[in-house]
């Protein structure tokens, strides 16, 4: 049986589908109820910060797909990873971010570091995901794009290779079923660098109509991210949209590597989710 914690976002959703269409007994683990779960996905609705019941949520399982929700700060990595090895757990799979290799001074990905180091020592078999910047990020844009077919965004023409969401998960149930991924950390991105001004364009290409873009200054991008996210991660966001390190604007060849197939670009990403932006 495979646990999937972090079930209903944008990775864990559908890992759990691909998991359940391969024939795997699936447990997906979410904060909230989960709805429109594939035919015979079990549910458990728990947080990774209750230790205490956390051995009920990992019991029977043989592997987890570990995912940890916003800054993660309220978490014991250590506390966690030895209840999935009191479980029988045999097999974990970590959600990190690519932050944790590239910014190691980073306050925001201090969770995400000691989670690697908690799975790396836990003695199971272990793969730690490393996925840059969500292709999904997009959906801050929708409103807008919705409204006044505009979108206002800093960092016009800075250029990462943002990943999309479905390949993290593609990559996670490989590495949660096959053999040969124990001991990786695969640092996850898309097939080419692109910038927002970019993105808009596929945008407007899946809505069928021009979307303006509108670049803000750093200063009122920061001002509209903290209404809805915590400050530490959006001085995080921020720095790496507007200052990358060569690294973090590299095309990394793992989602090739191990998927067999090129990363999926934006524009599929923008083409399956249009509906958002109609």
């Amino acid at each position: 049986m495979i646990v999937v914690t972090g079930a209903t976002g944008n990775v864990g959703r559908p890992l759990v589908e691909m998991l359940a269409a391969a024939g795997e007994q699936v447990t997906a683990v979410s904060r909230r109820p989960a709805e429109g779960l594939p035919a015979g996905v079990a549910h458990r609705q728990g947080d990774l910060a209750d230790v205490a019941a956390l051995k009920e949520l990992f019991e029977g399982a043989e592997a987890v797909y570990l995912l940890v929700a916003g800054l993660g700060d309220e978490l014991s990595p250590r506390e966690i990873v030895a209840a999935a090895v009191a479980a029988g757990v045999r097999r974990i799979v970590l959600q990190s971010s690519q932050l944790v290799g590239t910014r190691t001074g980073s306050v925001s990905h201090e969770i995400l570091r000691a989670f690697e180091t908690a799975v790396r020592g836990s003695g199971l078999e272990w793969t730690v995901l490393r996925p840059g910047g969500f292709a999904s990020n997009a959906f801050l844009w929708a409103e807008q794009v919705r409204a006044a077919r505009t979108v206002a965004a800093p960092f016009a023409d800075v250029a990462l290779p943002v990943v999309d969401p479905l390949d993290i998960a593609e990559v996670a149930a490989r590495a949660l079923r096959e053999p040969g991924h124990a001991g990786r950390t695969y640092v996850l991105t898309g097939p080419a660098a692109l910038s927002p001004r970019e993105q808009v364009r596929d945008l407007a290409g899946v809505v069928g109509a021009p979307v303006a873009f509108v670049a803000l200054s750093a200063a009122e991008a920061r001002a509209e991210l903290v209404r809805f996210l915590p400050e530490e991660a959006v001085e995080g966001m921020l720095s790496v949209m507007g200052d990358p390190s060569a690294e973090e604007r590299s095309v990394s060849p793992d989602v090739e590597r191990v998927l067999g197939r090129a990363a999926s670009p934006f524009s599929a990403w923008a083409e399956r989710n249009a509906p958002a932006f109609v």
